[in-house]
């Protein structure tokens, strides 16, 4: 167990792209979140991000960051070829770490960073927001009740409407492009919540011409018999929602279901609407369960343990390996153009 961080907590930001600055946003719903610092691999672009989303100091560098004794945690939000590297340099200076989704290429990598982070006793959290979700854990708590019977299957898909340029990020291999690591980790994670690690597992995957995936299938069978066909594209916006069935009635939640605040409860004839609205985007949700963490002395969150993520990259990987997706990561640590910042 890692020494317990007491409220107020200082929080570094690694990255200035657009989600760190969602995040920064949120943060400032969290109680007892500090606006510490901000790290960049310019100092220009640091300050520019502090001074744009209120943090008391800017860093041109990731290892100033790390180096900050004025912060106790870091959100590590560069693109995914980055996560290992960046995440690396904030556990060597001895800083708690969120790090974006997925935790990295693949799940050697992810496991190294894991060992890295309990052999120093700190805290280490993928950024799955979605299971910190106060929807999701509801979903997930009424399934586990047993409120709509035996699951039997679950559907999702997440796209986005394309097309995207060849420059573009998540057209990039050496940037962990394609529709699987941004979008893909959404319903597999969701399937993954609610029935576990798959018995069997089934890809198909249209590759661009850079070689990452632009539409992909899932299908996923379980001991128990139930399935989950999911799907995700960077070709066309589909539905972005999600359905959990059982054997005695089913959930539906709707569009962005990765960051839902409602949902509806079928079973029999009768229908029942939850809806547990909130502020903000829903990033405040893990960076409370890390504070939470940080203040009982825990290195690692029940809502998303590390073993989860372990089991995730390991699915993702057996994935990549039949759709035929192969990443290139650049051989530096940190971007070298401004395209792949996030």
């Amino acid at each position: 167990m890692t020494q317990s961080v007491p409220r107020p907590v200082r929080w570094g930001i690694l990255g200035t792209g657009g989600i760190a600055a969602t995040f920064a946003s949120d943060l400032k719903l969290v109680e007892g979140a500090v606006l510490a610092a901000v790290g960049s691999r310019t100092a220009e672009a640091a300050t520019t991000f502090a001074a744009r989303h209120g943090f008391a100091r800017a860093h041109g560098s990731w290892a100033d960051l790390a180096a900050d004794d004025e912060v106790d945690v870091i959100y590590v939000a560069t693109p995914h070829a980055f996560h290992q590297a960046a995440a690396a340099v904030c556990i060597a200076g001895g800083k708690h770490v969120l790090c974006e989704k997925p935790m990295t290429l693949d799940r050697p990598s992810s496991a190294t960073l894991v060992e890295q982070a309990r052999s120093r006793g700190l805290f280490l959290m993928e950024a799955m927001w979605m299971r910190c979700n106060p929807v999701i854990r509801r979903i997930a708590a009424l399934v586990a009740d047993g409120a709509i019977g035996e699951v039997t299957a679950v559907h999702a898909d997440l796209g986005l409407q394309g097309p995207f340029p060849a420059t573009h990020r998540l057209m990039d291999p050496a940037l962990g492009g394609g529709a699987l690591l941004d979008l893909g980790v959404y319903p597999i994670n969701l399937a993954h919540l609610i029935l576990g690690m798959p018995a069997s597992v089934q890809a198909w995957a249209h590759l661009s011409p850079e070689g990452v995936d632009q539409n992909t299938g899932l299908l996923l069978g379980y001991p128990s018999g139930a399935v989950a066909a999911l799907s995700c594209s960077l070709v066309a916006a589909t539905g972005n929602a999600a359905t959990i069935t059982g054997t005695t009635g089913r959930i539906q939640l709707p569009p962005a279901f990765f960051m839902p605040r409602t949902f509806t409860l079928h079973r029999g004839g009768d229908t029942e609407v939850f809806d547990l609205d909130f502020p903000g985007k829903g990033f405040q949700f893990e960076a409370e369960e890390v504070q939470r963490c940080l203040a009982a002395g825990e290195v690692e969150s029940p809502l998303m343990p590390q073993a989860t993520t372990l089991e995730i990259m390991g699915l993702l990987d057996a994935i990549r390996e039949q759709i035929g997706v192969r990443y290139q990561p650049p051989r530096s640590g940190q971007p070298n153009s401004g395209r792949t910042t996030r």
